[in-house]
């Protein structure tokens, strides 16, 4: 049996699925006019000053906190169902199907917030490890409950749920540098769809 691992955002999907919640959840308007307040964050972020998750938690924090915990798992259910089939590509549908006719455990990694993609992961019958929001007396405070799931953080969760050693084989697919720690412990690695050869292993910097 082997263990299937795989990352959401741009693998699984063509586009960023956190960007495309939010707009579903506040409309095109808002979206935009947050992300003009949030530009000096976007700056500290391309110079450096800033880490990614960083401002990937002052966005979830803009957009929201203070929202009733019932209405927003609400919304990101019904994104789920309406929106997300519409980004995923099919090879990626195709990939997941045939790891389970081989009867492997398949798991989407994603540094996205778990509250839209539990829905589509149900329905596909695959496991999830994803970023998780904090909640206070049943409102969403924007803030991270755990640590960002990407990089290094995401073979911590991984190992934490799962004894590799369980395994015969192990495939990784991802499609960016956050990946890539993931994409390390894998025998069988693809980038961006892309079979990476052993000689080539990714790091885990």
């Amino acid at each position: 049996m082997a263990l299937a691992l795989f990352d959401f955002d741009g693998t699984i999907t063509c586009r960023d699925s956190f960007a495309g919640f939010t707009k579903y959840l506040v409309g095109k308007t808002r979206f935009y006019l947050g992300v003009a307040c949030l530009m000096p964050v976007v700056a500290g972020f391309f110079l450096g000053f800033i880490r990614a998750w960083r401002a990937k938690e002052l966005m979830s924090m803009l957009f929201f906190r203070g929202r009733d915990v019932r209405e927003f798992e609400e919304s990101a259910s019904r994104y789920s169902r309406e929106e997300l089939p519409g980004i995923v590509r099919k090879i990626a549908v195709e990939r997941i199907e045939w790891h389970q006719q081989r009867g492997d455990t398949v798991v989407v990694v994603s540094a996205s917030i778990d509250s839209w993609l539990k829905g589509w992961c149900e329905t596909h019958g695959v496991d999830l490890i994803a970023t998780e929001l904090e909640a206070k007396e049943g409102r969403i405070s924007g803030k991270f409950l755990t640590r960002n799931c990407s990089g290094r953080e995401k073979v911590r969760r991984i190992t934490e749920r799962y004894d590799l050693s369980d395994f015969d084989c192990i495939y990784a697919y991802g499609d960016s540098p956050g990946d890539r720690p993931m994409l390390a412990i894998a025998n069988e690695r693809y980038y961006r769809w892309r079979r990476v050869r052993p000689a080539a292993a990714m790091t885990t910097d």
